[in-house]
């Protein structure tokens, strides 16, 4: 049984990128970057006023200041022609600096008629103009591959001029959820039937990482079902989730129907806790993970091992969330062998694990919003201890 690291670093070997594809501006948010924003020109590209008031040349003014005639006007948009010598131009916020002046003084420390403006001293070269390139020079790299889009970033984007961006395609993820006892949420079923809760959290799990979900109708137990079943989900993704039927019971078919279909095994069963019977194999570039049909399990190694996988196939610098440091509120007790990952409420530096941490419970995970890391070695973790954590809000940023 491999440890969680030794299955993780498996999961992860070899996957590149997803194909590029160019998509506008506006379709680009939460996508993927595959090629450095540089900026074309520099931003700005040109002097401006960062307030309302007059531009001169400081050299035009005394020390203690004095009266300049007021000819021209400068405002966002416009394309104001060369400053007279030993004039002022009127100039509000965005407006280029008229070519002869080095400063703005504010329109409040002026007082000025149609004609006419008084100055109380003399400006500082450079006062009030945002200079041409302040921000960036042109050539200059701003963004790098591998960065998830936000709106801000887009915002820059669109500031230097970039109508379409190449980012990487989304994967496409089947998700298939297998067992007779499964019935859609809502429907009626036979007495024993449950209602089929991991494939809607999981496709929506998909979709917050980035991917684009395929959720399959759930599959029977029977051995050519699923297979059929598994055979369709080859067709429509590069990445086939199962949940159910991995384990060691007479009803666990679900890596011997793989196998069939020509899947290679990488792995069976980890020393984690929820998750130990999670599978892993691959058929040529297709990546194959096996969950545990219990809820929690299932969305526990899904966001273990399926969304670095994710965050790698769509070339994400950092595969792997980040983890942080919290103080425990109350003891954890556990039997040593397995990696634990206990669902647990973080709230600024301190961290406390739900009461129930049983496998079939959804309720934990939908409380949760964080998992509480303990070490295979460790019996005991005291209360006021530090742990490792990982925020769910880390698991597909």
């Amino acid at each position: 049984m491999l440890d969680f690291d030794a299955a993780l670093a498996l999961v992860l070997d070899g996957v590149t990128p997803a194909a590029l594809e160019r998509v506008p501006l506006v379709h680009a948010a939460g996508r993927v970057l595959a090629e450095p924003l540089v900026a074309r020109r520099p931003l700005p590209e040109f002097d401006y006023s960062a307030m309302d008031g007059y531009a001169v040349a400081s050299a035009d003014l005394p020390a203690s200041g004095g009266v300049l005639p007021v000819r021209g006007v400068s405002a966002a948009g416009s394309q104001p022609g060369r400053l007279e010598p030993g004039t002022a131009a009127r100039i509000f916020t965005g407006g280029p600096v008229p070519e002869g002046a080095d400063a703005v003084v504010l329109q409040e420390d002026v007082t000025s008629d149609a004609q006419h403006a008084r100055f109380t001293e003399r400006p500082a070269a450079g006062s009030h103009i945002r200079k041409r390139g302040d921000d960036l020079a042109a050539g200059e790299r701003t963004l790098g591959a591998g960065v998830r889009l936000n709106p801000f970033q887009l915002g820059l984007a669109a500031s230097l001029d970039y109508a379409e961006l190449v980012v990487t395609k989304r994967p496409n993820v089947a998700v298939l959820c297998t067992g007779d006892e499964l019935r859609a949420p809502g429907s009626s079923g036979a007495p024993g039937s449950i209602p089929e809760s991991n494939g809607v959290a999981l496709a929506a799990l998909v979709h917050a990482a980035g991917g684009v979900p395929h959720l399959c109708a759930p599959t029977s137990d029977a051995a050519d079902a699923t297979r059929r079943a598994l055979e369709n989900a080859l067709r429509l993704a590069e990445v086939v989730v199962t949940c159910g039927g991995v384990s060691v019971g007479d009803r666990d078919i679900v890596k011997g129907c793989f196998e069939a279909l020509g899947v290679t095994t990488v792995f069976h069963k980890v020393a984690i806790k929820p998750g130990k019977p999670l599978y892993f194999g691959k058929l040529g570039h297709q990546r194959l993970l096996g969950l545990p049909g219990n809820p929690a399990s299932a969305q526990v190694t899904f966001s273990l091992f399926g969304l670095p996988l994710l965050r790698a196939l769509l070339g994400i610098r950092e595969r792997l969330p980040l983890r942080t440091s919290a103080r425990l509120t109350r003891a954890i007790q556990q039997k040593p062998g397995r990696r634990t990952f206990c669902r647990a409420m973080l709230e600024a530096d301190r961290v406390t694990p739900l009461d129930n941490q049983a496998s079939g419970a959804t309720t934990a995970m939908a409380w949760a919003n964080a998992l509480i890391v303990v070490s295979e070695h460790a019996s005991r973790c005291e209360a006021g201890s530090p742990v490792e954590v990982i925020p769910f809000a880390e698991l597909y940023k």
